[in-house]
């Protein structure tokens, strides 16, 4: 720990050096913001990013990492803006998309989040994070079985994916299907997911009243 702390503290020196050398790159102001990220110091970290894009307007990365910085402060428009403004920067660049269709989720709204969503996709349709988000906006659209659909297409592909599996939990269970509901939702722990303790005594009444 101590070899790797003096490792960084030596690169953020040297990157230091750079800026002092030449303060109008970018990437030199991005790097060293990602280094501060990593000791924690997060308002030095997002100075970096500023400085990052006031030097190169269509970095998406340190647009992308503002968000990030703003959602941890709860200051979601914030990270609406920023990655919408990295979206703009970087055509058909994915990560900024499902930011945005998460952000729209946490406000309720749905169809937007859809929309977002669903251009992440069609920029890396195996963009894991991207399809679980979708499953959770269909869920919450009501749209159960297509829900239960993008649910079984990111666990064809990652087996192990916990939020997948809560989610096919959560439409099964809608959908009167407890016992899919229930296997999804052991599953979904057994891969690390903190099943909510309400759903489950929910779900375990519904099995044990219709078995009864």
């Amino acid at each position: 720990m101590k070899d790797r702390y003096t490792d960084i503290n030596e690169y953020i020196h040297d990157l230091q050096e750079e800026i002092a050398k030449d303060p109008k790159c970018a990437i030199h102001h991005y790097n060293l913001g990602v280094a501060m990220l990593s000791l924690g110091d997060f308002t030095e970290a997002e100075e970096c990013f500023l400085n990052a894009v006031r030097q190169s307007p269509h970095l998406a990365e340190a647009f992308i990492q503002l968000g990030g910085l703003c959602q941890r402060r709860g200051d979601l428009e914030g990270c609406l803006q920023y990655n919408k403004e990295a979206a703009e920067a970087r055509a058909k660049f994915p990560e900024p998309w499902n930011n945005i269709g998460f952000v729209y989720l946490q406000q309720g709204e749905i169809d937007k989040a859809i929309g977002a969503l669903q251009k992440a996709l069609t920029w890396n349709p195996r963009f894991v994070q991207a399809r679980s988000n979708l499953a959770s906006a269909l869920f919450q659209k009501g749209e159960y079985e297509k829900c239960i659909e993008t649910c079984n297409m990111v666990i064809r592909e990652y087996p192990d994916f916990a939020p997948a599996w809560n989610n096919l939990s959560l439409a099964a269970f809608e959908l009167g299907d407890l016992e899919k509901a229930y296997d999804a939702a052991l599953k979904a722990y057994e891969f690390g997911f903190d099943v909510a303790d309400e759903y489950w005594k929910e779900l375990k009444a519904a099995r044990e009243k219709a078995q009864a």
